[in-house]
């Protein structure tokens, strides 16, 4: 294997794959080293191994998604849009549907066929991709880098770290893209699991495990004040909830050292007003008299669900609609639109979807994804100091935030 490149890009994820393309298309000898056997390993996890590409919104929707560090990502959409993400895959041979929560997914459900372009097109733009090849140090000298790996040392003129964050570390991602950019005097803004399911010692959740729901509003809440809203699809879990709405609340709750005071509300009809609900319930009375409550309400809600609820409240799953009084009436409203369920934890990076936290953004030119303290180093992907919403969003982070670094790297060496 050569050992001088132009360009060499540390990890083979979504953004690295993307940088590895970009950076090789105008001809720049680029290297791609990832440590697994296999790239893009998170890929192929996402989304339910269907991969979520990318979300339907303009360039603006994608900022506005990653709060107050959104606006870094005016430039790298710029280069590398929502809509040109879109046009890459299904020129690639992908091609993509929009659901409607607003996913865009291939057609086919496979995320191996969003890898597989990519892999296709790295090698079209004649980069190439070393397996299995750790990056043990780097360190810097007169020529760019010099890159020591398991199997020998290489020398690039330019690198693009694209090593991830500390979420899913079965997938490779361990932090270590951290070390070599401190290395070079970079500060790592405290780093925390984002978008990881929730625990709870609630044994009626434990035994709901499997029920689904596919909206619920949830309010994530400390000393019981509301810290943060969303609202769609749920799962109930043997170890507490997940579901999207589920990740994406949890990250008012990530960097909570004790859990003691931390909470759910839960609302199972988020489109039905609690006046509504109740006189719902009342016109079953002379409706649907002789049906179990649980039957009646299951045109609304799992039925499972609606036992479980009910047993909280001590009301028997086995009561008919007919003879319900007022007080029964308004507990089970509250029990449907505004259940408390306690938070004990989450399953932390082991099962989180991103890493919120990393390089700090400040030190990184947003224009060129080139680092602000060492020429020739260029930062992408989940490393930053960048975590979105569940929906595709950390994905068009990726590709866009990879692909300009790519292209700005190959055009200084061009």
């Amino acid at each position: 294997m050569d050992t001088n490149w132009d360009v060499i890009v540390v990890g083979a994820g979504a953004a690295g794959l993307l940088a590895g393309i970009s950076a090789g298309k105008s001809g720049a000898k680029t290297l791609v080293l990832e440590k697994n056997r296999k790239p893009g390993v998170k890929i192929l996890m996402s989304g339910g191994t269907r991969c979520n590409i990318t979300h339907n919104t303009d360039n603006r929707g994608i900022v506005k998604a990653f709060g107050n560090n959104g606006k870094f990502l005016h430039s790298p959409l710029a280069a590398f849009s929502v809509d040109e993400t879109i046009r890459f895959f299904n020129q690639a041979g992908v091609a993509t549907k929009i659901e409607p929560t607003g996913k865009i997914f291939p057609v086919s459900n496979k995320a191996l066929d969003v890898l597989n372009a990519l892999l296709n097109q790295l090698k079209n733009d004649n980069a190439t991709l070393m397996l299995e090849t750790p990056v043990l140090d780097i360190d810097p000298n007169e020529d760019g880098f010099l890159l020591k790996t398991n199997l020998q040392t290489f020398q690039a003129k330019k690198i693009i770290l694209t090593t991830g964050g500390l979420s899913f570390p079965g997938c490779g991602t361990t932090g270590d893209g951290y070390k070599f950019a401190m290395k070079f005097g970079h500060t790592i803004k405290e780093t925390q699991p984002a978008l990881a399911p929730l625990k709870t010692d609630a044994r009626w959740v434990h035994e709901l495990s499997g029920v689904t729901i596919p909206d619920v509003g949830v309010t994530a809440c400390l000393n019981e004040k509301p810290m943060m809203q969303d609202r769609g699809s749920f799962l109930f879990t043997h170890f507490g909830l997940s579901g999207p709405v589920i990740l994406n609340v949890s990250k008012a709750l990530n960097s909570l050292s004790n859990f003691k005071d931390s909470s759910l509300k839960l609302d199972f009809l988020p489109s039905v007003k609690e006046t509504d609900l109740e006189a719902k319930l009342q016109s079953f009375a002379s409706t649907d008299g002789k049906k179990l409550l649980s039957v009646a309400l299951g045109e609304l809600l799992p039925r499972r669900l609606l036992e479980g609820l009910f047993n909280q409240i001590g009301f028997s799953p086995e009561r008919k609609c007919a003879g319900i009084n007022k007080d029964e009436r308004k507990a089970i409203v509250v029990s449907i639109k505004s259940k408390s369920v306690n938070i004990t934890g989450t399953l932390g990076y082991a099962k989180a979807e991103v890493t919120t936290g990393g390089v700090s953004l400040d030190e990184v030119n947003s224009k060129t994804m080139e680092s602000k303290l060492k020429k020739g180093l260029y930062l992408a992907g989940e490393i930053l100091d960048l975590d979105g919403p569940i929906g595709g969003f950390n994905f068009q982070a990726a590709w866009s935030t990879g692909f300009l670094a790519g292209s700005q790297a190959n055009e200084q060496n061009a």
